[in-house]
Order: C-alpha cells, then sequence, then structure tokens
C-alpha cells in the first residue's frame, strides 16, 4: 500500500462518510394553475407528546351535546348513531372499517410482527384521522362538515378475500331527495392495496357553488415496530411525487413542515420498512405536510399529517377515487405499480450510479438466491463472492500496481536525496521514473475508486433491505440491526451501550488486512498510523449499524486474504523487476506517456513558469 493508495482510501473513507449524512393548515384555497414547489423546512415547535395526541384522537372519537350542538343544519341526525366495525381481510392485510367516519380504523399487516413479537399495526383508531372536510348550505347557513363527526350505515359484512376475487365495503349517508355521500371500499385478495372512494350524489344541491374543492385531513401516529428507535425514527418521515414526476421527502432530522403547491400523486407516511401511501390518480392539488417528532419514543416515533385539497366539479354525480398502500417497503412490489413508490426504499438515488448498481445487480442476484436459499447469511456469502468477482480485476491491478511502486521505492528515496527540499524537481524527476519504468501512479488509487460506488452501493442496500427484517445468523438474532453479544451498563461515546460482534470481526480483519499490507509495502512512517487509525473509527460507527453489513464486510476482508496469496503466487517479482528495467532502456520517444501523466507534467511546467514569473517580479 503506497503513498497514492492510502490518499486514495482516505478520500473514500471521508467521501463515505459524508455520504452517510447527505444520503441520511387550514382548507387552502386551490392554486390557480401550475405553481412552483415551496418549502418551508422548518421545525414546527415544540415537539409533540404522546398523551396530547391520544387524548385529541378520542375526543374526536367522542360525540356528545357540544358535538350536535357545533354539527351544521341538515346533518345533526347523523352526529349520533351506533359504532360497527365491518372486517375486509386476505392473507396480507386486515383491516377495520367503522361506520363513525366511515374510515379505516385499523390496519394489521398479517406476515409480520414487530420487534417485540407482537402483531404489526399500521393504524389504529386512537391514533389516526382520515376525514374529508367540505361546506354545506343545507338550512340556508354555510358550515363546515366533517366526516370524521358522522355515523355512516353498511348494509355489508365483515369478508375474508381470497386468490383473485374483490371484497367491497359501502359506508352510506342519505340525506334525501337523491343526495347520498358514500364512501367505499375494495380490497383485492393478492394485494397490500386498498380502494376508497369517495361518491357524491346529488351533493351539488348542498356543497354551495363557490366551493371548487374538498379537503382531505389525513394524520397517523407512526408506531415502533422496530428494536433500535434511533434508526427507525431517523427513517421516517413523509415522501411525495408531484405531478412533474419529482419525488421527494421531508428530512428525517427533528420535526419539519413543508407546503407543496404543485399537484401531488401520492403521499406516503414512511418508516424504515414499511409505508402508507395515499395515491391519487386525479391528483391532489395541493399538500401540506408535517411530521411531528416524539419526545418518548418507546411506542411512537412521530406524528405525521397531510392537509390534501381535492377537486371538486360541483356534479351531480361525482366521485374522487385513491388508493392506499399499506405494506412493505419491497422494490420489487413497489416498481411494480410504476408509480416511484419504490423511491422511498434509500438506495442512492442521488447518484445515479450508486441505485443502478443495487437495482440492476445486487436487488436480482438477492432475490434469486433467496428464491432457492432460505438462510440470509449464507446468500450474503454467495453475493460476497460475486461481487469480489466482479472486482477481481481491479483488486488485481491495485495489487500488481503496488508492487511495483515497492520495487521502485529504492529509487525514489535516491531522487528525494538528490534534489533535497526542491518539490518541484523532486516531482519532475520521480514522474520521470514513472513513465520510463512504465508505471502510472494512480494504478493503485484509480482501482479503489472504481470500486467505490459498489461500496456505498452495499452500504445503501443492507440497511433497507426488508428481506433480512428479523432474519438470524449465527448469533445475530436480526441481520437488518445491530448483533448483541454483550450490553453494557454505560454508554460509550461514540459507540454505544452494547457490543456487536461482527462489527469487532470486521475491524479485526481490517487491522489484519492493514498490516500486510504495510508489511509488504515501504511506505513512510507517518502514513502507517494513519491506516489504523480508520478501523477504529468505524468500530463505534458500525456497532450502530446493520449486522448484516459488517457481517458483509467482514467475509470481505477474508476474500481479499484470499485474494492477495493468489496473487503473490501467480506474481513473478523478477520478472516483473526485469520488465520495468527493459522499459527504463528505451528512449523518451519511445515512452508512451498516459494522459494522467501528461496531464501533471502539463501542471509542473505552469507551476515553474509562474514561480519564474515571480521570482522576476
Amino acid at each position: 500500500m503506497d503513498r497514492n493508495t492510502i490518499t486514495g482510501t482516505i478520500l473514500i473513507v471521508l467521501i463515505l462518510v459524508s455520504s452517510i449524512f447527505i444520503f441520511r393548515q387550514n382548507n387552502p384555497a386551490p392554486p390557480a394553475g401550475k405553481a412552483v414547489t415551496t418549502k418551508t423546512d422548518t421545525a414546527m415547535g415544540k415537539t409533540a407528546n404522546a398523551a396530547s395526541v391520544q387524548d385529541t384522537a378520542q375526543k374526536d372519537t367522542t360525540h356528545g351535546k357540544d358535538t350536535l350542538s357545533n354539527m351544521p343544519e341538515g346533518w345533526r341526525n347523523f352526529g349520533n348513531g351506533k359504532n360497527k366495525d365491518v372486517t375486509l381481510e386476505n392473507d396480507f392485510l386486515k383491516l377495520r372499517i367503522s361506520t363513525h367516519g366511515g374510515r379505516i380504523t385499523y390496519a394489521e399487516l398479517k406476515k409480520y410482527k414487530t420487534y417485540d413479537k407482537k402483531p404489526l399495526i399500521l393504524i389504529d383508531a386512537a391514533h389516526s384521522k382520515y376525514e374529508y372536510h367540505f361546506e354545506s348550505a343545507l338550512g340556508g347557513k354555510i358550515d363546515e362538515v366533517n366526516t370524521g363527526d358522522l355515523y355512516f350505515t353498511t348494509k355489508d359484512d365483515s369478508t375474508y378475500v381470497k386468490d383473485k376475487d374483490s371484497g367491497v365495503v359501502t359506508m352510506s349517508i342519505d340525506l334525501g331527495g337523491g343526495r347520498v355521500l358514500q364512501q367505499r371500499y375494495v380490497l383485492h385478495g393478492e394485494d397490500y392495496m386498498v380502494s376508497n372512494t369517495l361518491v357524491m350524489n346529488g351533493m351539488n344541491q348542498v356543497i354551495p357553488k363557490t366551493i371548487s374543492y374538498l379537503s382531505l385531513n389525513w394524520q397517523e401516529d407512526i408506531f415502533r415496530h422496530e428494536n433500535d428507535s434511533n434508526v427507525s425514527n431517523t427513517n421516517t418521515t413523509i415522501h411525495y411525487r408531484t405531478e412533474d414526476d419529482n419525488h421527494n421527502y421531508l428530512s428525517e432530522n427533528g420535526s419539519k413542515q413543508e407546503s407543496v403547491t404543485l399537484h401531488t400523486n401520492w403521499v406516503s407516511f414512511k418508516e424504515q420498512f414499511f409505508c402508507q401511501a395515499l395515491i391519487a390518480p386525479v391528483n391532489f392539488l395541493n399538500a401540506d405536510l408535517a411530521t411531528n417528532q416524539f419526545e418518548n419514543r418507546a411506542k411512537f416515533l412521530k406524528n405525521m399529517s397531510a392537509k390534501l385539497t381535492i377537486p371538486y366539479g360541483h356534479l351531480a354525480k361525482e366521485s374522487f377515487h385513491t388508493d392506499m398502500y399499506l405494506g412493505p417497503l419491497g422494490y420489487k412490489a413497489l416498481s411494480s405499480y410504476h408509480l416511484d413508490l419504490e423511491k422511498q426504499i434509500p438506495l442512492g438515488w442521488s447518484f445515479f450510479l450508486i441505485a443502478w448498481i443495487n437495482r440492476f445487480i445486487i436487488i436480482p442476484v438477492f432475490d434469486i438466491l433467496s428464491g432457492f436459499i432460505s438462510n440470509y447469511g449464507l446468500i450474503i456469502l454467495i453475493l460476497t463472492i460475486f461481487i469480489k468477482l466482479i472486482t477481481l480485476p481491479f483488486t488485481y491491478r491495485s495489487y500488481l500496481s503496488t508492487a511495483k511502486m515497492r520495487i521502485l521505492k529504492p529509487e525514489i528515496d535516491e531522487i528525494k536525496a538528490k534534489t533535497g527540499g526542491d518539490a518541484t524537481k523532486n516531482q519532475q524527476e520521480t514522474m520521470k521514473l514513472y513513465r520510463k519504468a512504465g508505471v502510472s501512479p494512480f494504478g493503485g488509487c484509480i482501482p479503489m475508486l472504481l470500486q467505490f460506488p459498489i461500496l456505498v452501493a452495499m452500504f445503501r442496500f443492507f440497511p433497507s433491505s426488508i428481506e433480512l427484517r428479523q432474519q438470524g445468523f449465527l448469533w445475530a438474532h436480526d441481520l437488518s440491526t445491530y448483533d448483541s453479544i454483550y450490553s453494557l451498563p454505560f454508554t460509550i461515546p461514540a459507540y454505544g451501550s452494547h457490543v456487536s460482534l461482527f462489527t469487532i470481526l470486521m475491524t479485526i480483519s481490517t487491522i489484519i488486512y492493514t498490516r500486510l499490507n504495510n508489511a509488504l509495502t515501504t511506505q513512510q512512517a507517518e502514513l502507517k498510523w494513519m491506516s489504523y487509525i480508520m478501523p477504529i473509527v468505524f468500530l463505534g460507527f458500525f456497532n450502530n449499524y446493520a449486522a448484516g453489513l459488517s457481517y458483509y464486510y467482514f467475509l470481505s476482508n477474508v476474500i481479499t486474504f484470499l485474494q492477495q496469496y493468489i496473487f503473490r503466487k501467480l506474481i513473478d517479482e523478477k520478472k516483473l523487476i526485469a520488465r520495468i528495467e527493459e522499459n527504463k532502456k528505451k528512449t523518451g520517444t519511445n515512452v508512451k506517456k498516459s494522459r494522467w501523466q501528461q496531464r501533471l507534467e502539463d501542471i509542473q511546467k505552469q507551476q515553474q513558469l509562474r514561480q519564474q514569473q515571480i521570482r522576476k517580479r
């Protein structure tokens, strides 16, 4: 490992660490045509309190005399009623739809459990809202109606949907005279998607003619489903896509709010491995989005809210259709909808090459392997071997360049002694030696840089892969989070309060790899200690990261040991020295300069000219 290789390695580490942090209102009037998205992206003030949100939700589901007295004329008969839950269920989802508000009050993912093996619930009545707001002119007075305050009726019974069949639940309010307000839900047998259609027949007689929009108030308290609440919290936020196919999201850090004035195709309440995505084939006119972080994340992570504006054409018969995806963040499943929902999965979308590697190489190979291998530890092993085979030419060239630089090291030291402290002269003479010997000074650095996108792609893939969730291997109970072999009675800054064995193995293997390289090279003494610092830094960082990622890096180091052993057997250093000596005998005109060498020489000449001009002045 020569100086250039170490410099390249340090740059890669700095880029990798930097990428971690880079990659980590009242019924608004509809916009007049296409507008520009504006972001406030400011904290919402005081963080949410779980008890206060729960109290608010409970008050909304309690309808006493005060609620009825404030209800608009003509709607009071629907302010009292008997609550009835209708279950709509398939092999993936269990939904409960309530006549109170005509909304989904319970959603459970049947194929998944929480970190403590409890049912995985996305929607709960006491911690959610889904209500339409619109103006009503019944009784001659214009008032706002909130469907969350109303009791609907239904003739449907609970349904279990199988295979290609579909189940339908219709919640209705009949105002008489052909004026009917309905919410219609459809669930298919093999899907995480549930459809909701707001049907408005004769409502043009109720809603004032001056009103051309309705509002949808959607709010959820996001349950804590994973063991590491800190990692889950930093992966929980609101994503959305606008009519220009632009995917965006609110910052995951703290409490945020944002106003989107472009027509919006979908909005999603996204957590680490699951999401609730509300999709509108006819776009929402605009959206006010907000996340509010809980101070105590023992049960809930964040409160998320979306106030969405819905177009209303004032027709005799009118409807507004939405689809809601309630399910896991699986790349293959989400991409099948062709709505960019898969962009919620952090696969490195900001850099096309990293996303390309994950989408077209890593994920397909991972899916193929998981099709006939159930042990994910073995899958990661085979995947690591596959990646090392792909990068084998780069690894070989890097090792070969290191061997050449090691051979030239004595002559480079002689040049330094002759040129003294003249850095420019030293650089010129060194480049001449490299050119005559047919050695590129970037031979060890460039192959490592070419492997960098794969390194980052794997860094993004493992922590976001739902396939690894709750999959155990050896002592690790869940490869999607850290493995802990011992819990410390205290917290070590920049390390944590537990001991991750995979991270320790990764660190030890990296130190051994560094030591072996230092023994094979004659690098400067001041650079040796730097190569040992990076594994120690990563020890603290990866201690709280996914065990699958540390396991992958550990395997990668072990395979690299094997590769280097093979390279040492294959490369005959005597022949390599003979080739270098033969290149030196060639005349300068016959020696072909690389582009890098030519560029460096041009830079050196410019520096010399500037120094001469400065001396003349």
